[in-house]
């Protein structure tokens, strides 16, 4: 298959909108935990061509029967002098987490480039309060550095164990909330502690990335019960619970 070719709907949308195509190439590979793997790779010259901002991400495209699979990844230690990156997976079920578990030096997969960018929220926070996962850690990781050295409060939902967060303990307050509930608990405990947080910060900034209906869940109450204005919060499901 030619890159870039056999991608269904989503292939075709993404070539009307000029989007980038490279190959990545895998250099290294490291179980963090049994759960969650981290690839090195080589970019195809892509970071030269595109650049690197913060929370970047791509679309990964996984072989297998039928068209490929895509799933978007953040990148975490971008170098373009270098040409390199590295992707982290949380390895759940799915077509994905295979690919990841499987790789090994020498082997590719086609990344594709088009909507990846970040709006620094102005004026700068006094406080970020951000609910992450596994998942989404990587980026959790890349936004607490690009916003350094504002204080957050995160609430990280599953057990942080052995996990790459990036956490400066005097400035960052991580509050571990076990899964629970699909996704409930989680809710529960931001709910009871977000409102009264949100008073003693006067340019509060607010980040959701759980899974779709947990962020959902929350990006509605932060919005309508907490009346945190759209330009003050920002809200993407990386993962559906099944």
């Amino acid at each position: 298959m030619g890159q870039g070719q056999g991608r269904g709907w989503e292939g075709t949308v993404l070539r009307l909108l000029r989007a980038k195509d490279f190959v990545f190439t895998v250099t290294d590979t490291e179980d963090v935990t049994p759960h969650y793997r981290r690839l090195r790779l080589t970019d195809g010259g892509m970071l030269a061509a595109t650049g690197v901002h913060p929370t970047m991400w791509v679309r990964l495209w996984f072989p297998g029967p039928g068209r490929p699979h895509q799933r978007a990844y953040t990148l975490v230690d971008p170098d373009p002098t270098s040409g390199t990156l590295t992707l982290e997976f949380a390895l759940h079920d799915g077509r994905a987490a295979d690919w990841a578990r499987a790789a090994k030096p020498g082997d590719t997969v086609e990344a594709t480039v088009q909507g990846t960018a970040f709006h620094r929220p102005e004026p700068e926070p006094s406080h970020v309060f951000a609910m992450a996962d596994p998942a989404s850690l990587p980026a959790l990781n890349s936004l607490l550095s690009a916003l350094a050295p504002t204080p957050a409060t995160v609430w990280f939902e599953g057990a942080p164990d052995g996990l790459p967060l990036r956490i400066d303990p005097a400035r960052h307050e991580l509050r571990a909330v076990p899964r629970g509930d699909d996704g409930a608990q989680l809710v529960a405990e931001v709910k009871s502690a977000l409102p009264g947080l949100l008073e003693a910060a006067p340019q509060p900034y607010v980040w959701i990335a759980c899974d779709t209906a947990t962020t959902r869940t929350l990006s509605a109450y932060a919005r309508k019960e907490l009346g945190v204005p759209a330009r003050r919060l920002h809200a993407l499901g990386y993962w559906r619970a099944t």
